[in-house]
């Protein structure tokens, strides 16, 4: 909160308070409007001004620099300080102060002790506030180191994707130049389109599902290219996707690893890849079956990658299972969008 607000609020308290003070004490006839500002205004102020002694200066001097008994010496003399200066105001206002109602004027040690009650509200009061601000203060630190460093660790796992997805299909179209195929151009042009996407269009938060899913296609045609007519992935797309938002980047690690360690070129066993979004809810489900000397089916760090951004971007708003069978290896992810 910006200081000019800070003293706004404060003055706004203490007027409301005072006010409805005076309100309260305006029933009393005797009083009249001399004595209701000398015991509604006058010392209300004083008794203020013992807050704020102990809440601008005593605790950020003494106590918050551990100074704890020059703190306590300190706030003993100003109670008695305070005290007996509300004597001598009330001396000099004795028919207002110090005249009981019952005709008797009050004794020194009588409204001496009930000063130093009234004192020790007042900075009570201070101890809490300072308390609550310095707790506010030290949450809204911790909330501020918290998101720099989950910005931080997203921006680390996000650049994580880039080098390894360009990896991935370098070694594809490496595969395909190897070969002489005819098909490598379109490959290159391919993989252009995946890069700009890449680089330009994932640097929001979140971009249009509609995007994301053009950019799997790219990603799947691309591999249809390097395996050519042996490739055979059954992709599709149910529900509303118009209009719906998700964080970019984040399914192509399971297509990536069915494409890496699942048998493709079986028409028995395709790799089955299904999208559905149902509102704001997105299934995702895929399926391949593997290689029989496959022993990484979790395919580096693509998924540890996606598990982690899952973690930190949708919690608790997300259920991701993953079945490594003998013959077949599945990933099913729901999540809110």
């Amino acid at each position: 909160m910006k200081k000019s607000w800070q003293i706004f609020w404060h003055v706004f308290f203490w007027i409301c308070l005072i006010s409805l003070f005076l309100y309260l004490g305006s029933d009393d006839t005797q009083l009249g409007l001399k004595g209701l500002l000398i015991i509604f205004l006058l010392y209300p102020l004083i008794n203020i001004s013992i807050f704020y002694l102990n809440y601008l200066v005593f605790i950020p001097i003494f106590w918050d620099k551990k100074r704890y008994s020059s703190y306590g010496i300190l706030i003993v003399l100003t109670i008695i300080i305070f005290g007996l200066g509300k004597y001598g105001v009330g001396l000099h206002f004795k028919q207002y102060v110090l005249m009981h109602e019952k005709g008797y004027v009050i004794g020194f040690w009588q409204y001496f002790l009930g000063t130093v009650f009234t004192s020790l509200i007042f900075l009570f009061l201070s101890i809490v506030l300072q308390i609550t601000t310095d707790w506010f203060l030290n949450e809204r630190v911790q909330r501020d180191l918290e998101n720099q460093r989950l910005s931080a660790e997203l921006s680390f796992l996000k650049s994580q994707i880039n080098p390894h997805f360009l990896f991935n299909s370098l070694n594809s179209i490496y595969s395909l130049a190897y070969q002489r195929s005819e098909t490598t151009p379109e490959a290159i042009l391919k993989l252009s389109e995946i890069m700009r996407y890449m680089l330009y269009e994932c640097n929001d938060n979140k971009v249009l599902l509609t995007k994301e899913l053009q950019y799997l296609q790219n990603y799947i045609d691309l591999q249809k290219i390097r395996f050519g007519k042996k490739s055979y992935i059954d992709f599709k797309v149910t529900g509303q996707v118009d209009g719906q938002q998700i964080v970019p980047l984040l399914l192509i690690a399971f297509i990536e690893n069915a494409f890496k360690h699942g048998v493709v070129n079986d028409p028995l066993s395709p790799i089955h890849l299904l999208i559905d979004v149902n509102e704001d809810h997105l299934h995702f489900y895929i399926q391949n079956k593997k290689h029989s000397n496959n022993r990484d089916a979790m395919g580096g760090i693509g998924l540890n990658n996606v598990k982690r951004r899952l973690d930190l971007l949708y919690p608790g708003k997300y259920s991701l299972t993953i079945n490594n069978e003998e013959q077949t290896y599945t990933s099913e992810l729901s999540l809110v969008l």
